[in-house]
């Protein structure tokens, strides 16, 4: 297994615009495979690239079972709106309720080098726009209200500090793990 550091809030790479990938390498089939490991030692559903220190536009989503890699990926089409309380492996502990589209047709490239397009709706939806967002610097919490925002500052602030250099170490002994038991985007 290999588990990558996360890199949490005030490390400037998560407010970074990414680089779109132009060749599927073995080293990105391995960057991915390495972010799925991550995300579900941190009891995650979703990771991006920027959140364990990379620059690519490539993400990782599982919601119900269903792994998903996405590369260069961008929502085409969205309808309806809907509000539910997110979290952020980057953001340990923070959580928000954000007013998202609804329904979303993202298109993207998969692992095979072919392009794609998932159309999807509740939770998915939600999961596959959080870590779009990641890829262009923007976090959950930016939708928040200034008051909401202001207090899950607040809150980080009192966590923040358990993370030096703003890396977010995951314990690989699950027996001494202390991860928040629900899932974070």
């Amino acid at each position: 297994m290999s588990v990558l550091d996360i890199r949490v809030l005030g490390d400037p790479i998560l407010r970074e615009e990414t680089t779109p990938v132009s060749e599927i390498t073995d080293e990105i089939r391995t960057l991915a495979k390495h972010m799925f490991e991550t995300m579900y030692l941190a009891k995650g559903i979703g990771l991006a690239a920027p959140q364990v220190g990379r620059t690519e536009q490539l993400a990782v989503v599982d919601v119900d079972e269903n792994p998903l890699v996405i590369i260069n990926p961008e929502v085409v089409f969205t309808e309806g709106k809907a509000k539910a309380e997110e979290g952020c492996l980057s953001i340990p502990d923070v959580y928000g309720d954000v007013e998202r589209p609804a329904k979303v047709r993202v298109r993207a490239t998969g692992l095979d080098g072919k392009e794609f397009e998932i159309e999807a709706d509740e939770l998915l939806a939600r999961c596959l726009q959080h870590e779009i967002d990641h890829l262009h610097g923007k976090l959950f919490i930016d939708y928040l209200s200034v008051l909401k925002r202001r207090s899950a500052l607040a809150k980080w602030g009192k966590e923040k500090d358990k993370y030096p250099a703003f890396i977010r170490k995951l314990d690989t002994d699950p027996a001494r793990s202390h991860e928040h038991p629900d899932e974070e985007l």
